[in-house]
């Protein structure tokens, strides 16, 4: 099935959904779990009958749902567009409102010249598994653990930062998140792949990827 790219998911028109890393994400506040949970088994059973199922979390006050279509790799297809759009009108049913701005994902980053011998050890530490890998990044199929990818590199001697987070954010609140990092003693290390991502850093150095899918 054909990958989507970021505009052919922009033309969709999915206004309660963002695309992060991989997939597209969506989150509802909800009224009681009464209704979260009627919500849930409605999504599950169009779900079911498509046989193209979304990751969902049902937290205190919120719930968060993702779509990715996992044939050769983690991609958005028509199958998750066509997908969102029956959710996006089962929430309306049930009165829930959608809050996009609020979508997150956190990734890890680990800076390697030597992937394909230090992945496995990374596989199984974080999965239980070696078939958790594809392409660049592990995952966790039960979203226990944050991604983990590689971000290819020269050799490098320690003690240079290896290890940094990614932040997918939406993008219509990416700029405010990184001022307000700022303004608590962050700096911007780079900003020319901006929207794209931009590089930040702690008062002590450590630095982070604020990242979009505007510009990609």
């Amino acid at each position: 099935m054909e990958r989507l790219s970021n505009q052919q998911i922009l033309d969709a028109g999915l206004v309660e959904w963002r695309r992060l890393a991989q997939g597209l994400h969506a989150r509802y506040s909800i009224p009681n779990y009464v209704v979260a949970a009627a919500f849930v088994s409605a999504v599950a059973r169009v779900a079911e009958a498509d046989n193209h199922h979304p990751d969902l979390k049902l937290t205190f006050d919120v719930i968060d749902l993702s779509l990715c279509t996992h044939e050769d790799g983690l991609w958005v297809t028509q199958k998750d567009i066509d997908m969102a759009g029956k959710i996006s009108e089962i929430a309306r049913e049930y009165g829930l409102v959608a809050q996009p701005a609020f979508v997150t994902q956190l990734e890890i980053a680990l800076d390697t010249a030597n992937e394909d011998s230090i992945s496995p050890f990374w596989s199984v530490l974080l999965t239980g598994s070696l078939d958790n890998k594809i392409y660049d990044s592990i995952f966790d199929p039960t979203g226990r653990v944050p991604a983990m990818w590689f971000q290819g590199t020269s050799e490098h001697e320690t003690p240079r930062q290896r290890w940094h987070f990614d932040l997918w954010l939406a993008p219509e609140v990416a700029d405010e998140r990184i001022a307000a990092a700022v303004a608590v003693g962050g700096s911007v290390v780079d900003d020319t792949q901006a929207p794209s991502f931009t590089v930040l850093a702690d008062p002590d150095g450590n630095r982070v990827c604020v990242c979009t899918a505007s510009g990609r």
